[in-house]
């Protein structure tokens, strides 16, 4: 997949097959994070990849998905649920605006690449993030802020232009479909 085809490609996955993603292709996500801009090339996040089948279920119960059309696009655990999830952690008097843009940036490049290697992937921000805090022992000074689920996708979202830039919340159609209103490069940029 060339660069365009992958970032077109990429869509939040709420839906996801029951096959592991192999360790390998893990590893070959955190490169992807890695290697994304940090401020001042501080690099003060971290990530906790989350492979354990108990730990990811305990985790995945404390998850919220798709407000807008939920609950038809929460998973099932052991039917359509994630089996793994990447956690955004730092220290935190670290927590600030600049975190806040580098962990977009690992979220962007974590994303596009789970893309490349056949994966899907969600950006989670709604979730019991002190149950989550305590599940992963984290020490008191640092603070989950963030999850990524990933895994095979079982569902394939489309995007589409919007057709009203007041009107871009996600929904169904009557075939189960997910649509996502995307802002026409007219809508989202002034030139001047």
């Amino acid at each position: 997949m060339d660069f365009c085809e992958v970032v077109f490609a990429r869509r939040s996955i709420r839906r996801y097959q029951q096959k592991m993603v192999s360790d390998e292709n893990l590893r070959q996500l955190i490169e992807f994070a890695r290697v994304a801009p940090a401020a001042t090339n501080a690099q003060r996040l971290r990530l906790t990849v989350i492979r354990d089948i108990e730990l990811v279920e305990k985790i995945f119960a404390l998850t919220r998905w798709a407000g807008a059309v939920a609950p038809r696009r929460t998973p099932v655990w052991g039917k359509d649920a994630p089996l793994c999830f990447i956690a955004f952690t730092a220290k935190k008097e670290q927590l600030n605006s600049s975190l806040y843009a580098d962990a977009g940036a690992v979220a962007q490049n974590l994303m596009l690449g789970a893309v490349s290697l056949g994966l899907g992937s969600c950006w989670i921000g709604s979730f019991d993030k002190e149950k989550t805090h305590s599940l992963l022992e984290l020490s008191d000074d640092t603070e989950v802020f963030y999850l990524i689920s990933v895994g095979y996708p079982a569902e394939k979202p489309v995007w589409e232009d919007a057709s009203d830039p007041e009107h871009v919340k996600y929904y169904l159609d009557e075939n189960d479909l997910l649509h996502v209103p995307k802002l026409t490069a007219d809508d989202l940029a002034t030139w001047k």
